[in-house]
């Protein structure tokens, strides 16, 4: 008689595939085809076989004689099972259990069960307290149904009044089969005596691997509820069984630890997915977790989506690698992990192949749809789902029905989860999402999915946008966050396929990529899609928005002036378009590029017409930005209380509108007016209290910069020890050690460390922190600092060429920049002459940004 493995190796052949070919077409790997064919395995797994019947083709007889044949001999129902559901004390193994069971009778032990006890308690309490006559236990291959399972029979056995029994459905059973081995594991003769046999108490009964033969099973369950009211039934599947009165408890994988979690390995293992990876882990190795393995196990059990199976697949691969050779050498092709080979089961046994037989489970509208939602590379929303699947040149059409029954029955397949109650919810598993990937690479779809996948989140991007000014931005930037790897796919995606879209998309993102700190990224996107020739003709609007957004992003790092051309042509453009907000966007944007390039009549000229435009469009909040930065030319002129003033109605006006970032922002530069005043402790005072307001507003960026004005303050008010604590926290943001003067630190470290040197009377160390902060500021947006920094150099020098040299550089900025010193700075440096003008009171330092 031939096995399996010669009828395989023959029905390929005969339908003119190679090895390589059949894997490709099943979706299997080369090396499960392989084994097979070489007699590995007389019982390979179900999905398997299933696979491999549908690529070569396998119909009517063909198919059954193979099936038969991968099946190999099965025991009768019942044979070598204990009597009466008596508890039998093996432990299945679902890594390398046998694929093809029968029906037999008893529930073995659970083991120990790891992150399901509120489930346990939960289904239990739905058996026993009789709010479902049936409840199924449903999700993906390896999510641990069975063992949730067993683990519920196991707890409800010792309270339960009636007796507890399980069957494990085999393939093909009948209806009279599945109702034989009900009848022989509660004791009965047959069917028909159940019900007089189970009429004194309520009966338990655990239906395992429904999905086997779903008909027969849902007919025998529904034939034993009519006889037996008080039956309850507890199964288990990759779908529902469809029977009136079922409850489905989707089983979903375990929670993992966050991306950001503490790299400590007792935090790590008090997630569920970790401990269950640690638990198998053990079994394979005995030495301990080394403490450079912890950010690869958080990596790993992410990677791994917390699907049991997986992790204790990969687990199993601790006996020979380590977790970052694990991680290494798996983390981009997980669903090639197998089972290790065993004498029950001599075929591997991969994450292919389980993700596989749930998603023959699907309709071909439905595998279409789930081929689509595999571009997300993150959470999602119901929106973003529609979105996705309304439009696109898919062969089978668009998904043009509600999306939500769809995402509902991938729910209860378990190939979805959802976390949280926001709109970004949902997530495919990571296997789930790269088979599906694969096979919409096999049927030529992804280009199309990606391009759609990239209009979509052009559209998101877009809409939210103008959210990224005034009292919404915190919560706009917070919905970018949540999708920004899926913003970076469709970005790089689209940016090659689709320059058009992804110059729409990056037009949008200046702002959050500013407030996130990712300008040098955002401006060479940005610059990378302006000069991309196939743009050339893309809407007017889009590139001025994206020029725009390329000068803005390059005031950030100090190279404004070389973007203020592509400014001009974003301005006249606006004009002609006659766009007020690009208008009004683009003057703001300008004067800062003026201010940073030294025509700093420029700049204000930009100011004054932000501010002219703004009021005649009676646009209030655009009035009050541009009062803002018309602030910063006043107190370089000297016109300390004019800004002050100004800053104040500013303030007053935020406040009625409920403009409240803004407002922080005004009262940081108040605190920093006061600080250049010599008022250090008002300025303490101002900026510890204004530093709470940025920190909930999330604006990392300007909440630094008052937390330098707070240093400086305290050091230059002698409160030395305070200020020390000040510049460790500002260097453990910029993960600086700051080993010395070297110009490692920023420009804020070094000037809080070189005035804490100088009130401790160390002027040889001042003068070289003071020397790093000048070269630091250089090219910066405000001069002031330069100023500030080079006073403090000549102040603390006592080389006489170092000092002249100082001094020219000094008067060379005030006069470019037509800055006035200040009366205890002209104290500070002495009698020197530098031909600039001084005043009795003056301040500077705010930043003028949008």
């Amino acid at each position: 008689m031939v096995g399996f493995g010669g009828l395989l190796r023959r029905r390929r052949l005969a339908a003119g595939l190679t090895q390589v070919d059949l894997a490709a077409r099943a979706g299997v790997g080369v090396r499960t085809v392989r084994d097979l064919e070489r007699g590995r395995s007389s019982r390979p797994q179900r999905t398997t076989v299933e696979l491999l019947a549908g690529a070569i083709g396998l119909v009517g007889r063909d198919r059954a004689d193979f099936f038969a044949a991968a099946r190999g001999p099965v025991l009768p129902p019942g044979a070598g099972a204990p009597d009466g559901g008596a508890i039998a004390t093996s432990v299945p193994d679902p890594v390398a259990s046998d694929g093809w069971p029968s029906l037999t009778r008893g529930l073995p032990a659970p083991g120990h069960l790891i992150g399901r006890d509120g489930d346990v308690t939960e289904v239990a309490d739905l058996v026993v307290g009789g709010h479902a006559s049936v409840v199924s236990l449903v999700g993906l291959a390896g999510a641990g149904k069975t063992r949730l399972a067993l683990a519920v029979a196991q707890r409800i056995a010792d309270q339960h009044p009636g007796p507890t029994a399980g069957i494990v459905v085999a393939e093909l059973s009948t209806v009279g089969d599945v109702l034989t081995a009900v009848a022989a594991v509660f004791g009965a003769g047959r069917a028909a005596e159940l019900a007089t046999r189970l009429a004194d108490a309520p009966a338990l009964l655990l239906v395992d691997a429904v999905e086997r033969a779903p008909e027969a099973v849902a007919e025998a369950l529904h034939q034993l509820a009519a006889a037996m009211p008080r039956l309850r039934v507890l199964a288990t599947g990759r779908h529902p069984i469809g029977l009136a009165g079922e409850r489905v408890w989707p089983v979903t994988p375990l929670e993992v630890p966050p991306a950001d979690v503490e790299p400590q390995l007792e935090v790590v293992a008090g997630y569920p997915a970790a401990a269950l990876f640690l638990a198998r882990l053990r079994q394979v190795r005995r030495d301990p977790l080394d403490p450079a393995e912890v950010s690869a196990l958080v990596r790993l059990v992410r990677r791994l989506g917390g699907l049991p199976l997986a992790l204790e697949l990969a687990a199993a691969r601790g006996r020979v690698l380590d977790l970052n050779e694990i991680l290494d050498r798996y983390g981009d092709r997980m669903l090639d992990l197998a089972a290790p080979s065993t004498t029950r089961q001599a075929v591997a046994v991969t994450l292919r192949d389980a993700v596989a037989a749930s998603y023959r489970l699907l309709a071909p509208d439905e595998r279409s749809a789930l081929r689509r939602l595999s571009v997300f590379r993150n959470r999602w929303s119901v929106e973003l789902a529609e979105g996705m699947l309304s439009g696109g040149p898919d062969p089978a059409g668009p998904f043009d029905s509600d999306p939500v029954p769809l995402l509902d029955r991938l729910m209860a397949l378990g190939l979805l989860n959802a976390r949280g109650t926001g709109p970004f919810r949902f997530r495919l598993l990571d296997v789930v999402r790269d088979f599906a990937a694969e096979r919409a690479a096999a049927k030529g779809e992804l280009t199309a999915v990606r391009r759609r996948h990239a209009v979509i989140f052009a559209g998101l991007a877009a809409r939210i946008a103008p959210e990224l000014t005034g009292a919404d931005l915190t919560a706009a930037v917070g919905r970018l966050d949540e999708v920004s790897s899926d913003l970076g796919a469709a970005l790089a995606h689209s940016a090659t396929d689709d320059p058009h879209t992804a110059l729409c998309l990056a037009s949008s993102l200046p702002r959050w990529w500013r407030f996130r700190g990712r300008d040098v990224t955002g401006r060479q996107w940005l610059r990378r899609l302006l000069d991309d020739p196939r743009t050339a003709d893309a809407d007017p609007a889009v590139r001025a928005w994206a020029q725009v957004g390329v000068a803005q992003l390059a005031v950030e790092h100090g190279a404004g002036p070389q973007e203020l051309p592509a400014a001009r042509s974003a301005l006249a453009e606006f004009q002609r378009l006659g766009d007020v907000t690009g208008e009004l966007a683009t003057h703001a944007v300008l004067g800062v590029l003026w201010s940073a390039a030294g025509g700093y009549a420029e700049a204000q000229r930009h100011g004054e017409a932000m501010l002219e435009l703004a009021g005649r469009e009676n646009r209030v909040r655009d009035m009050m930005v541009a009062q803002h930065n018309l602030t910063w030319h006043e107190m370089r002129r000297g016109e300390l209380r004019a800004a002050r003033r100004r800053l104040a109605a500013v303030d007053r006006l935020a406040a009625q509108c409920g403009e409240e970032r803004l407002r922080a922002l005004v009262r940081a530069n108040l605190a920093e007016l006061v600080r250049l005043d010599g008022r250090y402790g008002d300025a303490v005072i101002r900026g510890r209290r204004v530093l709470g307001a940025l920190t909930e507003l999330g604006d990392p960026g300007h909440r630094r910069g008052l937390l330098g004005t707070i240093g400086l303050a305290l050091a230059q008010d002698g409160r030395l020890t305070e200020a020390a604590e000040v510049l460790a926290e500002l260097r453990a943001q910029a993960g600086s050690g700051g080993a010395g003067p070297d110009g490692a630190d920023d420009a804020v470290c070094a000037a809080v460390e070189a005035t804490i040197a100088l009130r401790r009377g160390e002027r040889e160390v001042a003068a070289e922190w003071f020397a790093v902060a000048a070269e630091a500021h250089r090219g910066g947006h405000d001069p002031r600092d330069v100023v500030e920094a080079l006073v403090g150099l000549v102040a603390s020098t006592e080389d006489p060429t170092l000092r002249r040299s100082a001094l020219d550089r000094l008067a060379a900025v005030c006069q470019q920049g037509a800055i006035t010193l200040l009366p205890r700075e002209r104290a500070l440096i002495g009698s020197a002459d530098l031909g600039v003008p001084t005043q009795r009171r003056r301040s500077g330092g705010v930043d003028s940004r949008r």
